[in-house]
């Protein structure tokens, strides 16, 4: 290797190495304590992603359901649904026959034996109606005049579940952006500490080099390849702790989402994250590092 910045640089990172290997016990606990502070928010988002994921499975369009009244004829079911596809602001409208919702009903677990206990259908003719917009203020103003029409029983607007469920990962997702900075705080701390104490392991080793005229770069190249290479050890045992924690919850979540008959499953973190988590961990690892060496290398 003939380039001298080439041959400075391998010459540095052999010497991280051997600093790394000559102390393995404190470089695992250090990588696992990086891990752990990283693995916290990378977790988090896993979750988050999975959760929306499944809100994007759901309808997010608000609908409005129109129940006629029990007594309602088949000659105002065809009214009420003329007027529906005539009503402004009104996207699509679906007719769901009292038949059709009790069949559904009753495909139900446990509601079978009830649905034939029952002298009649209980459940009203109905229609699903998409609006045209999402406005809120147009929303109630359709519901209003959709509850003016004849043998219309109630009108239901089907929009405030996704609004909680919006708002709640909204929520989720700043509480994890707090979390994350708090904790890459704590990240940068762990690695000027680690760095910190190499600078006054080697306290001799960098006198000498001052004094046989070793330059600054020269001195403090292995203390900046040390820090890069606890991060990107502290980065895989992070991923490895996400994808444990990944396989850890895949059956109980597939039990909940038997029970409430979904059809979920919990992804691993993607790879654009898996970048993300390896690249945030560099970056911070050598924030620490260059706070470290800045603060105490000169003094060393």
């Amino acid at each position: 290797m003939n380039n001298p910045w080439l041959r400075h640089h391998r010459d540095a990172l052999f010497t991280a190495l051997h600093r790394l290997r000559a102390a393995p016990l404190n470089a695992l606990l250090a990588a696992i304590a990086l891990g752990i502070v990283l693995a916290l928010p990378a977790t988090g988002e896993m979750l988050i992603l999975n959760f929306m994921r499944l809100a994007g499975l759901v309808s997010t369009k608000p609908q409005i359901s129109v129940f006629l009244a029990q007594d309602a004829s088949a000659a105002a079911v065809a009214e009420v649904d003329k007027r529906l596809h005539s009503q402004r602001g009104v996207k699509e409208v679906r007719f769901v026959p009292k038949a059709e919702a009790l069949a559904r009903l009753k495909k139900s677990e446990g509601m079978a034996a009830v649905i034939e206990s029952l002298p009649q259908n209980p459940l009203p003719d109905a229609f699903i109606v998409l609006p045209s917009s999402d406005e809120p203020a147009s929303l109630e103003a359709l519901k209003t005049d959709l509850a003016k029409l004849p043998k219309v029983a109630q009108v239901q607007l089907d929009s405030a579940w996704v609004k909680r469920l919006d708002a709640t990962l909204r929520l989720g997702r700043a509480a994890l952006a707090i979390l994350a900075g708090l904790l890459g705080v704590a990240l940068v701390a762990v690695t000027f500490n680690t760095i910190r104490l190499q600078i006054l392991t080697q306290r001799d080793e960098i006198e000498v080099s001052r004094l046989l005229g070793a330059s600054y770069g020269f001195i403090q190249r292995p203390f900046y390849y040390s820090g890069l290479i606890q991060s990107l050890l502290g980065g895989t045992v992070a991923w490895l702790l996400v994808l444990g924690a990944t396989e850890a919850l895949r059956a109980p979540l597939g039990a909940m989402a038997a029970a409430f008959s979904l059809n979920l499953s919990l992804s691993r973190l993607p790879p654009d994250e898996t970048v993300l988590l390896f690249a945030v961990s560099l970056l911070l690892g050598y924030v620490g590092t260059w706070l470290s060496v800045r603060r105490f290398l000169k003094a060393a």
